[in-house]
């Protein structure tokens, strides 16, 4: 009977069927956005209520860390799970860095509470403004959040600019608009899991990238589209390989990587070259702008480097690349010294 009377059904009953899906899956986003923004809304409000409670009186110089355990207990045993000893100094710690509401739902409102959590411990707000907004512009999970901390993607975009340019970082995250804006010094592939000292060939290195595709292109930033490895080029009858090519969405052209298992050299620099020139003429179509070149090697000499690609093309670049996450330390005072070249922040 069921079968008789959907053979009735009109040709576009397919189309109502796909427009309650959208409008039940928006509704479900919806909701989960608003328990999310409720969540964040309280435990800020809880944070408050704490902060203005130690303000209140004597109590933060005569309890301390044991208004908080006492806390986490009692409200632990009241409420269930939320309120362990670490959640609630983390409401604590979000009242304190952002302590105008207005200000959080402006800013975070895109994020999870666990998000925040991973945001709440940078002390330096330039820093930490700058996880704000590139975690929102590129949409990271917690787990990538995490991960692009623990490598100090912010200190190592910010390593070579300028104090202008470390603010606009800050405050509108990283903006693709020219090569350089593409690149990192150093990347970090800790994700390999590679020991070092390390006895990989480039093949090698190579292969576990393409393995670990999905996080190396975390690492490599946004835009990245995989082309191919071993890209094969032809000049006289001979046979050359790219290791890696891709083709970068935002800035329209292709992205030639060369990797390097230890120092790149003069002749590494001429081939990426030569690499750069061939995809020029024979594999760009219309629309298609100048392709980058980067050569990856475990150590460079700068100023053999400077000399090998004198009046060379500029969208040529050599970077180095560690398997272990960089010293935040050394960035962080790299960062400084440019900073106070100016004046300090």
């Amino acid at each position: 009977m069921i079968d008789n009377e959907l053979d009735k059904l009109p040709n576009n009953y397919q189309s109502l069927i796909d427009q309650i899906s959208e409008t039940y899956a928006l509704g479900q986003r919806k909701a989960i956005s608003a328990v999310n923004s409720n969540m964040v809304e309280t435990y800020w409000k809880i944070g408050q209520h704490i902060v203005e409670f130690e303000q209140g009186g004597k109590s933060k110089a005569e309890y301390g860390k044991a208004l908080l355990a006492n806390l986490s207990k009692d409200l632990t045993h009241a409420h269930g799970k939320g309120f362990s000893l670490s959640n609630v100094y983390l409401t604590r710690q979000f009242f304190l860095k952002y302590p105008i509401f207005q200000t959080v739902s402006g800013k975070l409102d895109r994020l999870s509470w666990s998000h925040i959590c991973e945001l709440i411990p940078i002390d330096n707000e330039v820093e930490r403004q700058f996880y704000e907004v590139q975690c929102q512009i590129e949409n990271w999970n917690v787990r990538e959040l995490k991960r692009q901390k623990n490598t100090s993607l912010f200190l190592r975009l910010a390593a070579s600019k300028n104090k202008e340019e470390i603010f606009k970082l800050s405050s509108k995250g990283q903006i693709i608009e020219k090569p350089t804006d593409l690149l990192r010094e150093p990347y970090v592939f800790e994700f390999l899991k590679i020991p070092d000292p390390y006895h990989l060939n480039e093949t090698d290195l190579e292969k576990r990238l393409i393995d670990h595709l999905q996080h190396f292109l975390l690492e490599l930033g946004k835009g990245f589209a995989f082309i191919g490895r071993q890209y094969r080029i032809t000049l006289g009858n001979t046979h050359y390989h790219v290791d890696l090519v891709f083709y970068h969405r935002i800035l329209k052209c292709f992205v030639l990587i060369d990797l390097k298992k230890e120092k790149a050299g003069y002749e590494d620099v001429g081939q990426m070259n030569m690499y750069l020139g061939y995809f020029e003429n024979e594999e760009n179509t219309e629309g298609d702008n100048q392709p980058i070149g980067i050569v990856l090697a475990k150590e460079k000499d700068d100023l053999l480097v400077q000399y090998a690609m004198h009046n060379l093309s500029s969208q040529l670049f050599v970077n180095k690349y560690q398997l272990y996450l960089p010293d935040k330390e050394e960035l962080q005072q790299l960062i400084e010294a440019h900073l106070k070249e100016n004046e300090e922040y």
